[in-house]
């Protein structure tokens, strides 16, 4: 009774959620769940990064997609921390981690909604 409590105040969460979570926040939400990690690394006044935030994450149909497969989480790389070592070239830059932390896939660059969808769809 108690994990249907816990899995249905997840879904709760991800329905409703607006904002990326902190690594730390997603790594305990993972715990709970099969849902891989999404980290988007961005980086203050870059024009890609705001054009996804702008075109793809506030939508409103998006966003309800990604929380349904992934735990969002925001990097910033002029004020936080780049878990595990991870290489970025340029901003923004995805990295989809698993439940031991391995990258999934990486997807660089900034996309239409439909791309993102195409280039995400298949990641579990």
């Amino acid at each position: 009774m108690r994990l249907v409590v816990i899995l249905l105040a997840l879904a709760c969460v991800s329905i409703f959620a607006k904002d990326f979570y902190t690594y730390e926040e997603a790594l305990e939400i993972q715990k709970k769940s099969n849902k891989v990690i999404m980290l988007d690394v961005v980086r203050d006044g870059c024009h890609y990064c705001e054009d996804m935030k702008k075109n793809v994450f506030q939508d409103k149909e998006m966003l309800e997609w990604i929380n349904q497969r992934f735990i969002p989480v925001e990097i910033n790389l002029d004020h936080d921390e780049i878990p595990l070592e991870l290489k970025v070239y340029f901003t923004p830059t995805f990295f989809f981690l698993d439940k031991n932390q391995k990258v999934l896939k990486k997807v660089p660059g900034s996309w239409s909604i439909e791309d993102f969808k195409d280039l995400t769809k298949g990641i579990k």
